[in-house]
């Protein structure tokens, strides 16, 4: 079995068309890359604000949870009794 090392291949073998080939291959690469930096650039805008959003609600739930519980406490009795007319 013939052992090529990449070492042996000189770049005067490559064909021209071959090289065309590669330049295009690269150009391809180069395009996926770009639009991948763009998309996870625009993911990571979208968590940033998600986050944004979650930690304003989270504070908002436990401000409302807060002002129940103290208007649950000055309301005199029970809270579960029936209504009068039963």
């Amino acid at each position: 079995m013939n052992d090529i090392k990449t070492s042996d291949i000189e770049t005067s073998d490559i064909k021209p068309p071959d090289i065309k080939a590669l330049a295009e291959r690269i150009d391809l690469l180069e395009t996926r890359l770009t639009f991948q930096d763009e998309t996870i650039e625009t993911l990571n805008k979208t968590v940033t604000q998600q986050w944004v959003k979650i930690d304003a609600l989270t504070r908002q739930l436990a401000s409302m949870s807060e002002r129940l519980q103290e208007a649950e406490a000055r309301v005199p009795g029970a809270t579960n009794e029936p209504p009068p007319h039963y």
